[in-house]
């Protein structure tokens, strides 16, 4: 899945300009649960929108092409898969994945180093396009060059992945209320789930 983003890894970027309500509408609903302080770390940090918009210091991500892009943004990204993190146990106050989790091979694997890099009570913030709502059903249909191979999850099954991995007391938010083409303004995040298509759910490590 890498070599996906890498060989696209201008067009991925430029999407958020081209998109940019759409975009900040994503990092105002992620912002509602990210931790004020702390150290943190994105997993899949991409070209680095998401964590140099929202102050999160490190990031890692498999292709070397967005990373390159992510550390122009002021990012301390590295080359790192998720399932096998090249950092020590409780290095981090909290772990932001972010429309990551629908590509990469063993979530559950990537989810326990999560847990197992935070800190006691640390939090992590999974950002979703939610499969059983218009959002996913409109990507799924699309099949663009990056969405085809994604595997799209509920926040049920989020859930489930986040208890299996030792996370509980979880929080929801909510944006993109309309079909991409229709957003040309930030849309305000709700609390709860089911009418957004972007959702953020917000769990604590037991």
């Amino acid at each position: 899945m890498s070599n996906i983003f890498d060989k696209y890894h201008k067009r991925y970027d430029m999407w958020y300009d081209k998109h940019r309500s759409i975009y900040l509408s994503e990092v105002e609903a992620i912002r509602r649960v990210l931790p004020k302080k702390g150290k943190g770390l994105e997993i899949g940090v991409g070209t680095g929108r998401f964590a140099s918009a929202l102050g999160i210091t490190a990031g890692i991500d498999p292709a070397k092409n967005m990373v390159t892009i992510a550390r122009q943004r002021g990012v301390d990204a590295r080359l790192d898969f998720g399932e096998d993190l090249s950092f020590k146990n409780a290095s981090f106050d909290y772990a932001a994945i972010i429309i990551t989790l629908c590509f990469v091979k063993d979530p559950l694997k990537v989810l326990k180093e999560a847990r197992r890099i935070l800190k006691k009570n640390g939090r992590i913030i999974i950002g979703i396009i939610d499969k059983d709502n218009f959002l996913g059903k409109f990507y799924q249909k699309k099949k663009s060059v990056f969405y085809k191979e994604a595997n799209f999850f509920s926040v049920k099954e989020v859930e489930d992945l986040l208890r299996a991995a030792g996370f509980s007391y979880f929080s929801y938010y909510q944006t993109i209320f309309r079909l991409p083409k229709k957003i040309d303004s930030i849309e305000r995040p709700r609390k709860g789930f089911g009418k957004g298509g972007f959702v953020v759910i917000s769990a604590r490590s037991r």
